[in-house]
C-alpha cells in the first residue's frame, strides 16, 4: 500500500511527503508576525478538550530532508524551570487544550549525525498561560492549584534517531512573550543546550481565535518579531515545522543542532 501524501507547513512553506518524493515550496513573511499565510484549516478541525481520547496509533514525525543541522540558540533556562521532572511521553497531566505532538530531532550541528541517548526536556504553559509547580511566582501567582502540580513537564531519551516525542496541548500566550515551549538536553552529566522553540504566528491566531478550550484568553499582543527574548531576526529560524494529523491533533517537529 502507498504511503498516504501528508502535508508538513514550513516557516517557508509547504512539505509534501509521500512514496519516494519530498518537495519544498518557499514563501517569506516580515514585520511584527513573522507569518502572515492563510491555510484552508478551521480551529474546529482539532480536537479539544486535552489528550484524553487520542491515539497512541500516531504517524511517525516528519523532519525536514535537509534538516536545520546548524547550532541552536541558547537560552537562558528561565523562571519557571523546577527539578524532577518526570520521564514521560503524555506531559498533561489532564489539563485542556488542542491535543499536540511535540517532536525533536537532536543531530550534531557539524555533521547532523543523530545524538542518541540524550535526556531531553521540555516545559510550556498552558492554555491559560500559566506554568506547573513550584517555580518563581511571575510563573503561576496566586494559583496554589497548578503550584501543586507538574502539568506540561516531561522528559524523555533520545532513540538511535536522535528523536524525541512528547503528546501535549497547544501553549498559551503571557504578556510580553511569544508563543513558545522551553527545552533542556543533558548527555550524561554534560548540559547540550538550553533553549526555545516558537510557533507560527498565523496558527496561534488561529487557536486562540476560534478553539473553544483558548476562547476565553483576550487576544494576544506579542508577535514572533516582538518577542523580548528572541530578535526578530532570530525568531525566523526557531518556529516550529507542523502538521495536522487524522483526528485533529497538532504535530510540531524541529531538529536541534547541538554544537561540539
Amino acid at each position: 500500500m502507498a504511503m498516504k501524501r501528508r502535508t508538513i507547513i514550513l516557516g517557508g512553506g509547504a512539505l509534501l511527503a509521500g512514496a519516494g518524493a519530498v518537495f519544498v515550496a518557499r514563501g517569506s513573511g516580515s514585520g511584527a508576525p513573522i507569518s502572515r499565510r492563510s491555510f484552508d484549516w478551521k480551529a474546529s478541525d482539532f480536537r479539544s478538550g486535552g489528550t484524553a481520547g487520542v491515539s497512541g496509533d500516531l504517524p511517525e514525525p516528519i523532519f525536514r530532508a535537509e534538516p536545520q543541522c546548524v547550532a541552536t540558540l541558547a537560552q537562558t533556562l528561565g523562571p519557571c524551570h523546577t527539578s524532577d521532572v518526570p520521564i514521560r511521553s503524555d506531559v498533561t497531566d489532564g489539563v485542556t487544550g488542542l491535543p499536540t505532538r511535540i517532536s525533536l530531532r537532536l543531530v550534531e550541528a557539524a555533521t547532523c549525525k543523530p545524538v542518541d541517548g540524550a535526556d531531553v526536556e521540555i516545559w510550556h504553559a498552558d492554555a491559560r498561560g500559566i506554568y506547573s509547580g513550584e517555580a518563581a511566582a511571575m510563573c503561576n501567582a496566586d494559583d496554589s492549584a497548578a503550584r501543586a502540580t507538574s502539568f506540561l513537564r516531561g522528559r524523555q531519551i533520545s532513540d538511535a534517531d536522535g528523536v524525541v516525542s512528547f503528546l501535549s496541548i497547544y501553549p498559551g500566550w503571557y504578556p510580553s512573550r511569544a508563543v513558545h515551549i522551553h527545552l533542556r538536553a543533558l548527555l550524561g552529566d554534560r548540559e547540550l543546550l538550553v533553549s526555545q522553540l516558537l510557533f507560527d504566528d498565523a496558527l496561534s491566531d488561529l487557536v486562540y481565535q476560534g478553539h473553544p478550550d483558548y476562547a476565553a484568553r483576550p487576544v494576544r499582543a506579542t508577535m514572533n518579531g516582538g518577542d523580548t527574548v528572541f530578535s526578530s531576526s532570530d525568531a525566523a529560524r526557531f518556529i516550529f515545522d507542523f502538521e495536522k494529523l487524522e483526528g485533529g491533533v497538532l504535530q510540531a517537529s524541529y531538529t536541534i543542532g547541538i554544537a561540539a
